[in-house]
C-alpha cells in the first residue's frame, strides 16, 4: 500500500502570518517552475492519489532558517510568497520543527531542515517524486535510505545523516528514499547545482531506460 502523501508527522510550532516578499521567492519560484514542467514536483490525479508530491526549499540568509514551499501546494502553478512558508527552527532530536509564514511548511520540512544542519555547503533542497531514478537508484550508483524508513519523521533525518557517514552522497548531491516511492533528494550550494545534480542522474536513468538489455 503506498503511503499518503503529505502528512505532516513532525511537531510543528507555526506562526501564522505574512514572512515572506516576493523578492524572497523569486529564485525558489524559478527553479519550482522547471521541477513542475519537469513533472518531479507537482499534482496531477494521475499519480498518489491525486495529493500535491515534491517540495523545494533554500536556505535562508547566513543561518539554518530556510524557505520552502507549503504543504500540499504542488497543484499551484504560480506560487507566491504566500505559499511558502519560513523555518525558523528544525529540532530533529525533539521532532520539531517551528515555522511561520501564510501556508503551513511542507510535510518534509524534518528533511530538507537535516540536510541544511549536516553541512553549511547545502543551500538549496529539492525533493523530487521521479520514478525512472528510484526504480534504478542501485544501477545509477545512488545512496538510498532504508527502506523501513518513512519519509517526514526523526528517523529519515536519523537515516539521511548515516548516509552522510557511510557515503560518498556529499560529493555526489542525490540520493534516494527507498520507503518513499520515487523519493529522490537533490542538493547542493546552489540552485543551479541540486538541479543539475538531479537532471544529470534523470538523464542518465532516461539513457539506461532506452537501452536494450
Amino acid at each position: 500500500m503506498t503511503e499518503q502523501e503529505g502528512v505532516i508527522k513532525f511537531q510543528l510550532d507555526f506562526r501564522q502570518q505574512a514572512a515572506l516578499k516576493a523578492a524572497d521567492v523569486t529564485a525558489i519560484n524559478s527553479w519550482r517552475t522547471i521541477m513542475l514542467q519537469l513533472g518531479m514536483l507537482g499534482q496531477t490525479p494521475l499519480r498518489y492519489d491525486n495529493y500535491g508530491f515534491g517540495n523545494i526549499s533554500q536556505r535562508y540568509g547566513q543561518s539554518n532558517q530556510f524557505i520552502i514551499s507549503g504543504s500540499q501546494t504542488g497543484g499551484i502553478t504560480q506560487m507566491r510568497a504566500a505559499d511558502y512558508a519560513l523555518v525558523t527552527q528544525c529540532q530533529p532530536e525533539q521532532n520539531r520543527i517551528v515555522a511561520v509564514g501564510e501556508t503551513k511548511p511542507s510535510s518534509e520540512a524534518m528533511t530538507h531542515g537535516q540536510l541544511y544542519l549536516l553541512s553549511a555547503d547545502i543551500n538549496f533542497v529539492i525533493h523530487a517524486h521521479c520514478p525512472q531514478i528510484w526504480q534504478q537508484a542501485a544501477m545509477l550508483g545512488l545512496a538510498q535510505t532504508d527502506a523501513d524508513v518513512p519519509y517526514g519523521t526523526v528517523a529519515m533525518t536519523e537515516e539521511v545523516a548515516r548516509l552522510f557517514g557511510a557515503s560518498d552522497v556529499l560529493q555526489q548531491g542525490v540520493f534516494t528514499m527507498a520507503g518513499h516511492e520515487d523519493g529522490v533528494v537533490a542538493f547542493g550550494i546552489s540552485a543551479e547545482a541540486a538541479a543539475s545534480r538531479l537532471v544529470g542522474v534523470y538523464a542518465a536513468a532516461l539513457g539506461r531506460s532506452a537501452t536494450p538489455d
